[in-house]
């Protein structure tokens, strides 16, 4: 490790929020007891039909493949526990969107213990693709919140990517996953950042963390003895997590919303994923399991779990002591960029870092909003530095193209600006919403050009078609011309044969009724003669 504390950049903007941290944070991570039940989100990336290797019927074994993964931009997903699949069907699960997804529905059986593992994988003797295949085969995908396949974000930063960056911010209040998962499993993690630089070609792994979690940073500092591994320490700021900003304090170099980090030679990845790719690649384990944050006023016992994917929320909560009494709302994720959750018997997915079962003091329904008075508070807090009063303006008027002048697509939606508006704003909705719309109106205009595209080729089709039938016509016509002119040559030929047969015949016949005539005359003359000499 490089003991230096090499330069970091400061954030703009951003705020100091209360962490609300070690509640859950009293002991070691908790295995979570298997429920009856999992629901296991079986939905693709670009939402494509998936084909599954299962049906209703079947029985499984743990980490037995769900879904038979053909495409490069697929996502394999696999039974978390031995059981019985009882329903392929579409549920809720805790998205922003609130749609429901394809699910494979399994009722467990805790007495089969049966695993379907791979082999472990030496990735210093193993082609890069082999190892790249391995977190595909695992159906690793990012655990941050974003949820992009691993394997794809590799497969495009080869030959492109000279640093890679560990998240181990985790600046938002609550979430503490990544927090425990450092301060128990370090090595493990350390080790998936190596597997990484062999698959990256990178030379260096720049691991950001934030200077209010001493115990994580004293675990990664004893077990980080590869001299690429540079472990950065940036000041406890929300929200300095975001991959764009946490690039910047590490590296200076500022990455705008239309370029992507790879672009620019850095390669982001958080800390659950990088752990789940050491353990696909030296374990052979598929991706089953999630460490979770259940936390929040109205429960008894708030700690980390180790979640299998697919378990309802319902019975981590139980297991933590929930008082539905005092329960207000829950909010999968933290409290500024996190979503509500409209009940508790929605699955984990591989994105669920956090559960807060909130009372209401804790996190109070929003009031309604005001008129803006133009303060400016939330320019100072903006870590992107925009102007957020002139973009709500300009979202609310739904003035598309001077919001996209004034860079909304900048915008990271981390919900600060909302946090200290003192008229109680929701900017980041307004925000979110006309982002959707400059989306939908986009996908309308490409549609439109790609069906004007096909309409003319369309056209160009049709016209190439009508010249070729014409021509085909014109040849059609002279060859009934040719076969006329043909015919009637033959039919003349035809008639001067029979004239002349016929020509024949009667100068043949002329000629035979010459000869009688002549032979009768014969006769005559011999009768006369006959008669005289009598």
């Amino acid at each position: 490790m490089n003991s230096m504390q090499p330069k970091t950049w400061s954030m703009a903007g951003g705020i100091q929020l209360a962490a609300n941290k070690q509640q859950s944070l009293q002991g070691p991570i908790r295995t979570a007891l298997l429920p009856p039940q999992l629901i296991v989100p079986v939905t693709q990336p670009d939402y494509s039909q998936p084909q599954l290797c299962v049906q209703v019927g079947e029985r499984v074994q743990k980490g037995q493949p769900l879904v038979c993964v053909l495409s490069a931009q697929g996502l394999a997903a696999h039974a978390p526990a031995a059981g019985i699949v009882t329903a392929i069907t579409t549920h809720a699960v805790p998205t922003a969107s609130g749609l429901p997804e394809l699910c494979v529905v399994i009722d467990t059986d805790a007495a089969d213990t049966s695993w379907h593992k791979l082999p472990p994988l030496d990735y210093m003797q193993s082609d890069i693709d082999t190892v790249i295949q391995r977190v595909a085969e695992s159906g690793i995908s990012g655990l941050g919140g974003a949820g992009f396949p691993a394997h794809q974000k590799l497969r495009s930063s080869l030959g492109k990517v000279d640093t890679l960056i560990l998240n181990a911010a985790e600046c938002e209040p609550y979430l503490t996953a990544d927090e425990a998962l450092l301060r128990e499993r370090a090595m493990d993690v350390l080790d998936g950042c190596l597997i990484l630089l062999r698959i990256t070609g990178a030379s260096r792994c720049l691991i950001g963390i934030e200077d209010n979690k001493p115990q994580a940073l004293a675990a990664l500092r004893s077990h980080a003895g590869d001299p690429r591994l540079h472990i950065r320490v940036i000041p406890a700021k929300y929200p300095s997590g975001a991959d764009r900003l946490l690039i910047h304090a590490l590296t200076g170099t500022a990455i705008p919303a239309s370029t992507l980090p790879i672009d620019c030679g850095v390669l982001c990845h958080n800390v659950g994923t990088v752990f789940a790719i050491a353990r696909a690649v030296l374990h052979g384990e598929p991706l089953l399991s999630r460490i979770t944050t259940i936390t929040g006023a109205a429960v008894q016992q708030p700690a980390n779990y180790e979640a299998l994917i697919g378990t309802p929320i319902r019975e981590l909560l139980l297991q933590s002591a929930v008082d539905t009494t005092r329960l207000s709302q829950l909010v999968c994720g933290g409290p500024m960029m996190g979503t509500a959750l409209a009940n508790a018997d929605l699955p984990v997915t591989r994105t669920a870092n956090c559960i807060i079962a909130a009372t209401e003091p804790e996190l109070p329904l929003p009031q309604p909003a005001q008129a803006c008075i133009r303060c400016g508070f939330c320019a100072e807090v903006c870590p992107v530095q925009l102007l957020p009063q002139q973009l709500y303006w300009f979202a609310r008027n739904r003035e598309h193209a001077r919001a996209l002048a004034h860079n909304l697509a900048d915008c990271i939606e981390c919900g600060a600006c909302a946090h200290v508006c003192p008229s109680h704003i929701p900017l980041v909705q307004y925000y979110r919403a006309t982002k959707a719309e400059i989306a939908e109106a986009n996908d309308k205009q490409q549609r439109a050009h790609h069906w004007k595209l096909r309409f003319d080729a369309h056209q160009q089709r049709k016209a190439v078609e009508k010249v070729a039938e014409e021509q085909r016509r014109a040849e059609r016509a002279v060859l009934a011309s040719q076969k006329q002119q043909s015919g009637t040559a033959a039919t003349l030929s035809a008639r001067d044969a029979v004239a002349a047969a016929l020509a024949r015949v009667q100068a043949k016949k002329a000629a035979g009724d010459k000869l009688a005539s002549g032979s009768v005359a014969s006769s005559n003359v011999a009768d006369d003669n006959k008669d005289s000499r009598s």
